[in-house]
């Protein structure tokens, strides 16, 4: 009970925010405000007034950040020029497809709103934890960089529930002078590095959580007529109580003509990549879709997608062919269909993000009831408890299963984005027996070609659910809210 009750005080509060930037006036132009103790009249002033004391030293740049100031109509809304000198203890994370992540602390924190009375900018959480993501030789800057700058500023809503993270501005390296963007940063990293750490300690609703969290971030951006185009699950990261989607580096217009720019070349992570983009066609909604259901099945497996195998031109086939990852453990049918369904060969055949969404938040908030899903979760639990305790066969479900999280990865298997160009790959179709069984994801036609082993799902925590991980965020179930 005390988990509703922690909801509902979260819930009034957020309620009463949105409330009152609706019915509080500015004390400067006593109109109504357009954000939470923030005026767009006023604060542009403000803005436009300081342009003058900073530069970026890139007039593109420059134009990008003045444009979100003066047209925010809220605090989530603006970008900054910020000094290299505000960061202090910049530590290196890790190497992406298109630079290095780092992490730092940002001395002055981000504005909240115009302090009338100081007459500057009130600023909040100063040192906070920021991430500082470089682009590889951006001195002169490229417009893969303003893209993403720009698709950040157009995605992010007033909304705090967001599940986009959040960009707060730009910096330049003083030594390399490359660009860099400053945005959330989260303590688990991405949601593979949270799965390698984590994942026996949590519950099936709380990966179904992580899941919801990532479909409402998909929809947002397919609801701007945007599709990612590099989805997978090093580009989402877990914070305390949820998890974004990052790395908006690639994401286009929905009806962005592929051939005629990259010239027929795939950039990605191949186990996530739809196979009709393998085959050359133009990356769709339907392609992140499919992203999405290998991200699914990695999230409940634990595993990485096809870890024991070379990511080339040979698996790149398979896929085509028909073949899908596989789980050695009992998992919901109910959940190996929506992750099926994800992984069609056909695009028009995958659910929208929207649905899928809604179907997990559906089977987030029946997890104290008695309901279909939450049956049968618990007919999996007891299924693979009594596998890893050996009271039935191993070869209950499939052979050589594996119920702890412990794999090891083939040396040509690489997780980060590259560029492939496949020639001649062959028609992408569903295998024979796809949709005649519901208890794995890959057909018996390829059952003895892919060996995964597989963790065991804790037993002790299928009703471990945490009320307020989900509630506090399924409260918006309208389409008309995300935009």
């Amino acid at each position: 009970m005390i988990h509703y009750l922690i909801f509902a005080y979260f819930y009034v509060a957020h309620i009463l925010k949105v409330i009152c930037c609706h019915i509080t006036y500015c004390k400067e132009c006593k109109k109504l405000n357009t954000g939470y103790d923030w005026c767009n009249t006023c604060n542009a002033k403000h803005f436009r007034q300081n342009f003058i004391n900073w530069t970026s030293g890139n007039i593109d740049i420059d134009k990008c950040i003045q444009d979100t100031q003066l047209s925010a109509k809220s605090y989530h809304k603006i970008l900054e020029w910020i000094p290299y000198g505000k960061l202090h203890d910049i530590e290196y994370i890790a190497k992406g497809g298109f630079g290095r992540v780092y992490r730092a602390k940002w001395v002055d924190g981000y504005i909240q709103n115009w302090d009338h009375i100081n007459k500057d900018w009130k600023r909040v959480e100063t040192n906070m934890y920021v991430a500082l993501k470089s682009l590889n030789n951006s001195e002169n800057i490229t417009s893969e960089f303003i893209n993403e700058i720009t698709l950040h500023h157009k995605i992010v809503d007033n909304n705090y529930f967001s599940f986009i993270v959040r960009i707060y501005g730009i910096t330049q390296d003083p030594v390399s002078k490359n660009y860099m963007m400053i945005l959330d940063y989260a303590d688990y990293g991405s949601l593979r590095n949270y799965l390698d750490k984590n994942y026996n300690k949590l519950s099936w609703y709380i990966r179904l959580n992580d899941l919801y969290f990532v479909a409402f971030g998909l929809e947002k951006i397919h609801i701007k007529e945007l599709v990612h185009r590099d989805l997978h699950i090093g580009n989402v990261i877990r914070f305390a109580f949820h998890s974004s989607i990052t790395d908006m580096g690639l994401c286009k217009p929905a009806d962005f003509d592929e051939s005629k720019s990259m010239k027929n070349s795939i950039y990605g992570v191949l186990p996530y990549i739809a196979p009709e983009v393998l085959r050359g066609h133009n990356y769709t909604k339907a392609a992140d879709i499919y992203s999405f259901g290998i991200i699914m099945y990695e999230v409940i497996s634990g595993l990485p997608p096809y870890h024991d195998l070379s990511h080339d031109k040979n698996l790149a086939i398979k896929i085509c062919h028909g073949l899908r990852p596989r789980f050695n453990i009992k998992v919901p049918e109910l959940i190996v269909s929506l992750i099926k369904k994800c992984l069609d060969a056909n695009p028009l055949n995958r659910p929208k993000a929207e649905e899928i969404r809604k179907i997990l938040d559906h089977w987030v908030n029946q997890s104290e009831v008695e309901s279909e899903i939450a049956n049968q979760i618990k007919e999996a639990e007891e299924i693979n408890y009594n596998l890893s305790t050996g009271l039935i066969p191993s070869n209950y479900l499939l052979p050589s299963a594996n119920l702890g999280l412990s794999y090891k990865t083939h040396s040509e298997a690489i997780y980060t984005s590259r560029l492939f160009n496949f020639n001649n790959l062959p028609e992408q179709k569903n295998s024979d027996d796809y949709y005649q069984q519901y208890d794995n994801i890959i057909s018996r036609e390829f059952s003895e070609s892919l060996q995964i082993d597989v963790p065991h799902l804790n037993i002790n925590d299928y009703l471990g659910i945490n009320a307020f991980l989900y509630l506090s965020y399924s409260f918006c179930d309208n389409k008309n809210e995300l935009t």
